[in-house]
């Protein structure tokens, strides 16, 4: 190119346009810079779908007892029309906090004692098993179809319960066992937490105090949890329901059901690792049985807490009048915070009263304090529940309102374990019995005195009349 051509073209690019008087090389300049802009753009979009439909794999780590210490990923089986082999799609279990919320802080100490969502391992379904169910090594995989066959289409009728994270259908599976259904809410990943939690927590657990989760549902948007049916209730409904003048808990039902509760909790404090915190006990959440054994559930809100870590700092979550204050103030969760809930339903199970009523009179509204200040007072015979038939011994009455007040100490380190309290109410128990042997038998002897008194007072009666017919 001669010297006069590049005159010429630098003359051409350096004349302004219309384009905001920019001039041409500036124009040009910035149309090649957009164009590899959107270029970069376009190949980020193709890069990012790629790694989307790619399958997230995990190593399975293997748990030393029931409850895996990592989070599992659920798959959800979708039958195809033309194959025997169902496909299976990938969903994201997620890790959103629901029910009652008193605080958003969250702490990062909340890894120690849960996984993290990216965790992840995968079930696998048995092939030999068709399309509609897959087995599990704990239960089994359900197919919408079936649990929708059982409850009858979800049908109103069926409902058993209902609350803020979904709805309990009552159904009967195809060989005739009677099942609960737990559909849950999919509200913004609610479902998808409590799903994940119960499956992990309780989903290889077996205590006859725990209810039983018998397998699940993935399909669509559709969660689904299948338990074994507790045919009588639960605890709330039965203290706080209409029942009539009295109530058929009688004292020493009262008593099995608050043993039953904490045998099922010290199984989870005590007898896994890592333990389970239940953080959401209440008297909703207690079935009952025809022979009023009672059974822990709802694990929705459950955590899972290491041998190495003494608490797991979390949102602080639960239902108002149970929560641990020491929980509610700093986030700061473990089992102890379980024990302070089970103090509050022994008193509730005691007296018929809820943990907070504003109806009451000042001074009786929050339930630990009135009774403080009942026991203080010397007046414990007038916290039972008036609708208890019977009611108990003072001393009876006493050693088990000692239990609950032990179990809501304001400091939690003086709160005493879930197999300590079983072995006070195991001897509160016994000595009750041997009160009420010892009453039967007491009453019996006067009895058979009263009797011996009256056979002799007939014989000498009779002896008398003998008597004086000789004599006659």
């Amino acid at each position: 190119m001669s010297v006069y051509d590049a005159a010429f073209l630098n003359t051409e690019l350096s004349k302004p346009t219309s384009i905001f008087g920019l001039r041409l090389w500036v124009v040009i300049g910035i149309l090649l810079g957009s164009l590899i802009v959107i270029a970069l753009f376009l190949l980020s979009l193709c890069l990012t779908s790629r790694r989307k439909n790619r399958k997230p794999r995990a190593d399975f780590a293997s748990a030393a007892i029931a409850t895996p210490p990592i989070s599992k990923e659920i798959k959800e089986i979708v039958p195809a029309q033309n194959q025997s082999v169902p496909a299976e799609i990938q969903v994201d279990i997620g890790k959103i906090e629901h029910r009652v919320v008193f605080s958003d802080r969250v702490s990062s100490g909340e890894s120690r004692g849960t996984a993290s969502a990216s965790e992840t391992a995968s079930y696998s379904g048995s092939g030999n098993c068709g399309p509609e169910v897959s087995h599990l090594g704990w239960g089994r995989w359900y197919t919408l179809r079936e649990l929708e066959a059982a409850t009858n289409g979800l049908c109103e009728e069926n409902v058993i319960g209902e609350g803020g994270y979904g709805i309990v259908y009552r159904g009967i599976l195809t060989d005739g066992t009677k099942v609960a259904v737990k559909n849950l809410l999919n509200n913004r990943g609610q479902a998808e937490k409590e799903f994940k939690v119960e499956v992990e927590v309780i989903g290889r657990v077996r205590h006859k105090n725990l209810v039983r989760l018998l397998g699940y549902c993935v399909e669509g948007a559709y969660r689904m949890l299948v338990y074994d049916f507790v045919d009588n209730g639960n605890l709330e409904q039965w203290i706080h329901g209409d029942v009539g003048d009295v109530s058929p808990l009688t004292w020493d039902i009262r008593m099995n059901i608050i043993l039953g509760m904490a045998k099922g909790l010290a199984y989870l404090h005590e007898g896994l690792e890592p333990k389970v915190v239940h953080r959401d006990i209440k008297s909703s959440n207690i079935l009952l049985d025809r022979q009023w054994n009672a059974k822990v559930s709802d694990f929705g809100l459950a955590k899972l807490l290491g041998s190495e870590s003494s608490y797991v700092t979390t949102r602080v979550m639960g239902t108002f009048g149970y929560v641990a204050p020491e929980y509610a103030c700093t986030g700061m969760l473990n089992e102890k915070s379980d024990i302070y809930s089970f103090g509050i339903l022994i008193m509730e199970i005691i007296t018929g009263r809820n943990p907070v009523d504003y109806s009451r009179p000042q001074g009786e509204t929050n339930l630990v304090d009135w009774l403080k200040s009942m026991v203080g007072n010397r007046r414990s015979e007038e916290v039972v529940d008036p609708k208890i038939p019977e009611p108990p011994s003072s001393k009876a009455l006493k050693r088990v309102l000692l239990v609950a007040l032990r179990c809501v100490d304001p400091d939690a380190n003086k709160r005493p374990k879930m197999g300590h309290i079983i072995h006070m109410l195991e001897a509160e128990d016994l000595l009750y019995r041997d009160e009420r042997r010892t009453t039967r038998d007491h009453g019996s002897r006067e009895r058979q005195e009263t009797a011996v008194v009256a056979a002799g007072s007939e014989s000498g009666e009779s002896g008398s009349r003998h008597h004086q017919q000789k004599q006659r």
